[in-house]
């Protein structure tokens, strides 16, 4: 299932295919992590260990960040904290991009949406598995829809949805997992549709859809897949007006005018 600076970028003009946009970004991706030209990278080997952010701390600030409340045995993010008022001014610009693009002569309007962390949040597992990604774990809070909305998304989704746009979501949820995740956005407030044809999650191992051309020989990268995916919507008759994601390569490929990054400082994706 698994898968900063506010920088807003409407320029109309210049090539949409070959590349996106500079994304509207959320917090930083990782401690140690450096930002290249709007990826994350990797530090240089360190050559003393107090160069290293200490884990503890580290998981300290981001439960800091997204300001840590129990409730029952669950962990969940306050809807005060400084994780809810970032993504709340990144809908905000959002929604004001959207509303002054609802329309476009090269096809139908569409936004894209990625799931995890974009409009479901996983805190509550990050915090459940000490921030391990564990696919057994995992699928449980899948399949029992344990995961709320991000703060303020399905608002932002349905404005969209009932302002022209076609609506799409786009995940790395194995196909396995359709029924659950679809019922997981139902359940916390998203009322566009999410059949077949607005849910895309990952094909099995070996069965790629025929318009993902790099499964034939090898597994699809994150940006091969998603910005795969964008351009089969494409070409269908949509365009692609925006594309949010919480991870850089949810946004990468191009097929899409703008980019909105919410933030994750969880977990990184190539």
């Amino acid at each position: 299932m698994r898968r900063d600076s506010i920088e807003h970028d409407t320029d109309p003009s210049g090539p949409r295919r070959r590349r996106s946009r500079h994304s509207i970004a959320g917090a930083a991706i990782a401690a140690a992590g450096l930002l290249v030209s709007g990826v994350a990278a990797s530090s240089p080997t360190p050559k003393h260990g107090d160069d290293i952010p200490n884990v503890t701390q580290v998981e300290n600030q981001i439960k800091a960040y997204y300001g840590d409340t129990v409730v029952g045995t669950d962990h969940f993010p306050s809807p005060t904290g400084n994780y809810a008022q970032e993504v709340e001014g990144i809908e905000t610009h959002a929604q004001q991009y959207l509303a002054h693009h609802s329309t476009h002569d090269q096809g139908a309007p569409a936004v894209v949406f990625d799931v995890d962390d974009t409009t479901l949040n996983t805190y509550n597992y990050e915090i459940f598995s000490g921030f391990a990604f564990n696919p057994t774990t995992n699928a449980d809070f899948v399949n029992t829809e344990r995961f709320p909305a991000v703060f303020g998304m399905p608002d932002l989704v349905n404005w969209a949805g009932s302002h022209g746009y076609a609506v799409f979501f786009l995940t790395g949820c194995p196909e396995a997992q359709r029924e659950h995740t679809a019922g997981n956005l139902v359940k916390v407030g998203y009322t566009v549709p999410t059949d077949v044809d607005h849910l895309y999650l990952k094909f099995p191992a070996g069965s790629p859809p025929p318009y993902l051309h790099c499964a034939a020989v090898t597994t699809c990268t994150t940006i091969e897949y998603k910005s795969g995916a964008r351009a089969h919507i494409e070409s269908l008759g949509y365009h692609v007006i925006a594309d949010f994601g919480d991870q850089f390569s949810d946004l990468e490929g191009g097929f899409t005018d703008q980019t909105f990054k919410l933030p994750n400082p969880m977990y990184f994706l190539p």
